[in-house]
């Protein structure tokens, strides 16, 4: 009998998909406060400078805000090892995270084809070209996805190559598909491939080369 990491128990050393892929929010605690610092952001940048709203008196607020939280956050090293302890999915990435405030967050679900999906909407933060995402943003979601669509597979590991190719602007304020699958583990060799989709047509394509290796978490 063996139990895989952030899976189920087999019967016979088959591989197992993992129970979950990314972490889901509540509407308590700490994904509460992102989830309202999120709101922030795009409000700031919505405003703008020529807003009419008192810029000063909204900076002192926010900066008393961040005083609070850091008088009341463990050391730095603590904080890592609560962010890395257990075997589960985390909670703090920049793409899926619910407790991290730039994520926006993508939701990622397994399909039984042994491919990944999400769906998301992008917003100002994430503007690059005139009302649509940056080409960066897009990458740090494919890289994030494929890695993720890896561990759905059963052998996952580190970036080594990541390959995109634009075909199309990437729309701000639309639904985006977001898909990951693993294509062949060849040694320590993993290649994967997604894409990133608005209206059924592919914006941008991605080919990654992951290698099977894991940093040590924090203890």
């Amino acid at each position: 009998m063996t139990t895989h990491e952030n899976g189920q128990t087999d019967q016979a050393g088959q591989t197992e998909r993992p129970v979950a892929l990314t972490a889901t929010a509540n509407n308590k605690g700490v994904d509460a406060a992102v989830a309202a610092a999120r709101r922030v952001i795009a409000s700031l940048l919505h405003a703008g400078d020529g807003s009419s709203a008192e810029m000063a008196r909204i900076a002192e607020q926010l900066n008393a805000v961040a005083d609070h939280l850091d008088q009341h956050a463990p050391a730095v090293e603590e904080r890592m090892v609560d962010m890395w302890k257990g075997e589960g999915v985390t909670r703090h990435d920049p793409v899926t995270g619910p407790e991290n405030a730039i994520a926006p967050p993508l939701p990622l679900a397994g399909r039984d084809d042994g491919s990944i999906e999400g769906v998301v909407v992008l917003g100002m933060p994430y503007q690059g070209p005139p009302g649509c995402v940056h080409g960066g943003v897009s990458a740090l979601l494919l890289d994030h996805t494929l890695g993720v669509a890896n561990h759905w597979a059963g052998v996952s590991g580190m970036t080594a190559e990541l390959t995109l190719r634009y075909h199309r602007p990437t729309p701000l304020f639309e639904p985006l598909t977001v898909t990951g699958r693993q294509v062949s583990v060849d040694g320590r060799k993993i290649r994967t491939t997604g894409t990133i989709s608005a209206g059924g047509k592919v914006c941008v394509s991605a080919e990654g080369l992951f290698i099977a290796k894991h940093l040590p978490r924090p203890r």
